[in-house]
């Protein structure tokens, strides 16, 4: 082989090797590009991710919704927004107020407990009853603005008991009955008054609202949500100085057994009903 060949051939192979390492950065560029350009995507998606997360967590809720929302008033109330439910004889002379959240505990055991003596007193025309129901057990605080952070069930209950109250006052009364009672209440803990189909399968047990379809339509629309917010602002802001629930007040004094708390026992309430009575 001649010197001349043997250059020849030593150029060649120099320029392939640097047409290959010229290919080869051109491919590492490309790849470099590609990467920044994915990270970038990955970015702005974690990103739009947060910020979507971020107005999705400060976009009112169902029920925050309806803190200014026009309130369709059930049948049977009077006053502000239909907030004042009374129920009992004209011929009563005094009144009783009662105030409960449906998702409290002891609201249960007085109802299980002394229940069945109000409506027997209430039918005798001994007093009537205002009705004042809270959800501040779902969170509420509704003079305050907040709304819902430890559910919806009570809400959703009063919703369900304005539509029983629609019907009449006597649906109103024995739904709340079955409502409080030992079968349906639901633990504390538990928010199954937030289920629809169990607040009507629960209604299914009052003859006046078993497959009554105006009641069942207007539970599963929402009817009286707004309304259910009104009566819980009305317990939140009352003048009476209650702070927790089941309270019983008679002009303007809280009723109490024994103990200093609610009378939970028939004969605490029959002695403070009394005593209110002639006071």
């Amino acid at each position: 082989m001649s010197k001349r060949n043997s250059a020849a051939e030593k150029t060649a192979a120099r320029e392939r090797l640097r047409a290959e390492r010229e290919r080869q950065a051109k491919r590492d560029k490309v790849k470099r590009q590609a990467i920044v350009a994915g990270s970038l995507v990955a970015v702005l998606a974690i990103a739009g991710g947060i910020g979507y997360a971020v107005v999705q967590n400060n976009k009112p809720t169902y029920w925050e919704g309806l803190k200014d929302a026009k309130v369709v008033a059930p049948a049977n109330t009077t006053g502000t927004e239909g907030t004042t439910v009374v129920i009992g004889k004209d011929t009563a002379k005094k009144t009783l107020k009662l105030y409960e959240d449906p998702r409290c505990p002891v609201c249960a055991s007085f109802e299980q407990i002394v229940g069945s003596t109000v409506d027997k007193d209430l039918d005798d025309g001994k007093f009537k009853i205002q009705y004042i129901g809270g959800t501040f057990l779902d969170g509420d605080s509704l003079g305050k603005g907040q709304i819902g952070s430890r559910g919806e069930g009570s809400k959703n209950a009063m919703s369900a008991m304005g539509a029983a109250l629609n019907v009449s006052p006597e649906a109103f009364l024995k739904y709340k009955t079955a409502l409080y009672s030992a079968k349906w209440h639901p633990d504390e803990t538990t928010d199954k008054f937030k289920d629809d189909a169990y607040l009507i399968k629960v209604a299914n047990t009052v003859p006046a609202l078993k497959d009554n379809a105006k009641f069942q339509n207007a539970v599963k629309k929402g009817t009286y949500d707004a309304w259910a917010l009104a009566m819980s602002k009305t317990w939140d802001t009352n003048k009476d100085g209650v702070t927790g629930t089941p309270s019983l007040v008679m002009d303007g004094k809280k009723l109490t057994g024994s103990d200093g708390n609610a009378p939970m026992t028939v004969p605490d309430f029959t002695s403070a009903i009394d005593a209110a009575l002639k006071a």
